[in-house]
């Protein structure tokens, strides 16, 4: 009888168990969906979810966190700016809120060029005479029409403030030795110099009521084929300038805190810039960072280029500080457009023959959210786009080097088109907030790109795209929480869990 007793009470145990243990594995999981979508979707609120018992299961892992967000945004340029200043009030006022209100992007790392880039109206420099050592000609009066302007306006939208890294695309032409704005290198007797150049900018600007968080010596020191401003550096050469000039310049001049950022171009040269930057302890002292572009493929964002990176200097931060849409003419009020893979960027037309695979037709959203996502999962912590705003022409641009913005306006008509690439990148910046740590995701579904960040608030963003023209089913699971949720075809999602689960 005892024995039938405990045989009993075991069932018993185990019943409950089970209903216990059924009642876990039910327990639902709150949270928020906003996706974007070819079929309309504009990071709309999704309120209605799958009932598909889904076999494919991603999985958050919060326990396994990885680098800390820096943050996301785009730059603020002279043609930007120049663009807000041909609208009316209401118009200027609604893009600076889309980028940086509470309810729009939330934008908070951003980058803007020092002197002029191919995105000015014209050449200038704030250094303008030849041989000025004490650089007492210096000013940035160009910047007070439109560009400070732009930025100020900014600054009076954002809540939580934005960090802004600045990069000269040349050092005035006189301390060149080419003499001109386009080429060229910085000769060795102007790089200290140089260096004060760029702490009078940084005094210039923090007179204006903007602090820079962060520097680049200069835009694409490989140079962009002798078209617009530019400035050779080799690694040796820029490090040299860093290690010995700029880094202790700043560090005297009481701007020790700005962050300077090295190479700033694409991720193929990464190796050979990280391995010369990272040499020793006094090859790195004033970098705190790398710099990189994404113009070397428009679907490979290099995950073994960025690892490296990362595993050379784990502490240092590791930023994408442009990307575009570039070597198109933007199309107007066609959001399908960017959808649709018919976009060609610089390398369809010049990429050497080994390289031109890396170059195809591509689809404007899906090269966004492939890059920023990939760069997630590959220890990047900040991600800028280029040009918040051009024109139909994808300018003004005095090169004539015409690209796309997420934003694009009509100035004579004054009218606004957000195109689908502003709400790919508020999927990104609108959510995952500076100081989210990278957390891991075990996916089952090889055919979604999924990364996932916990805020500082203890909220989870997770971020899908679904390059596939069908839709998917997956079910979310957070330790013994779960939801069923379906993401459309070529659409990109936000699934945000406001709270931490218990």
């Amino acid at each position: 009888m005892k024995t039938i007793r405990y045989s009993i009470l075991a069932l018993l145990i185990f019943t409950v168990m089970s209903c216990n243990s059924e009642k876990k594995e039910s327990k639902n999981l709150n949270v928020e969906v906003y996706e974007t979508s070819e079929s309309g979707n504009k990071l709309t609120r999704i309120t209605e979810f799958t009932k598909v018992d889904s076999s494919a299961v991603i999985k958050l892992l919060p326990e396994q966190k990885f680098q800390t967000i820096t943050g996301f945004g785009g730059s603020f340029t002279e043609s930007s700016a120049y663009l807000l200043n041909k609208l009316s009030k209401r118009n200027r006022d609604t893009i600076l809120q889309a980028y940086f209100a509470e309810d729009g992007a939330r934008y908070s790392l951003t980058r803007t060029h020092i002197a002029s880039c191919d995105f000015s109206l014209n050449n200038y420099t704030y250094a303008p005479e030849a041989d000025d050592m004490e650089l007492k000609s210096f000013n940035i009066e160009e910047d007070r029409d439109d560009l400070i302007p732009m930025i100020k306006g900014a600054q009076a939208i954002s809540q939580d403030g934005f960090k802004i890294i600045s990069s000269p695309w040349s050092s005035p032409p006189w301390m060149k030795d080419n003499k001109a704005y386009v080429g060229g290198k910085l000769l060795p007797k102007y790089y200290d110099v140089f260096a004060l150049y760029f702490s009078k900018y940084l005094e210039a600007y923090k007179a204006e009521g903007i602090d820079i968080w962060g520097l680049t010596p200069v835009n694409e020191p490989h140079g962009n084929g002798y078209n617009w401003e530019s400035m050779h550096f080799s690694p040796e050469e820029e490090t040299n300038f860093v290690q010995n000039h700029l880094g202790p310049k700043l560090e005297a001049d009481g701007f020790g805190d700005v962050n300077i950022l090295g190479y700033d171009q694409n991720r193929k040269g990464i190796k050979e810039w990280v391995d010369e930057m990272y040499k020793d302890e006094a090859s790195s002292k004033y970098f705190d960072g790398l710099a990189i572009h994404w113009y070397e493929s428009t679907f490979d964002y290099l995950p073994k280029e960025l690892q490296y990176a990362y595993n050379k200097a784990p502490n240092k931060y590791l930023i994408e500080t442009e990307g575009c849409v570039d070597s198109e003419i933007p199309k107007w009020q066609d959001d399908a457009w960017y959808w649709k893979k018919e976009a060609t960027d610089w390398g369809w037309d010049w990429a050497s023959p080994k390289d031109k695979h890396l170059h195809p037709k591509y689809a404007p959203v899906n090269r966004y959210a492939r890059d920023i996502i990939g760069c997630l999962n590959n220890w990047v912590d900040g991600w800028v786009d280029w040009n918040m705003v051009l024109d139909k022409q994808g300018g003004p641009n005095w090169f004539e080097n015409w690209c796309v913005a997420p934003v694009i306006v009509d100035p004579v008509a004054d009218e606004v088109y957000f195109t689908p690439l502003y709400y790919t990148m508020a999927h990104f910046s609108k959510y995952i907030r500076p100081g989210a740590e990278v957390i891991g995701v075990e996916n089952a579904d090889a055919d979604l790109m999924v990364t996932a960040a916990i805020n500082p608030d203890g909220s989870i963003a997770v971020v899908l795209f679904n390059e596939g023209k069908t839709y998917k089913d997956f079910t979310l699971m957070l330790g013994e929480e779960t939801v069923k949720v379906k993401i459309n075809g070529q659409a990109i999602q936000t699934i945000l869990i406001p709270t931490k689960s218990k």
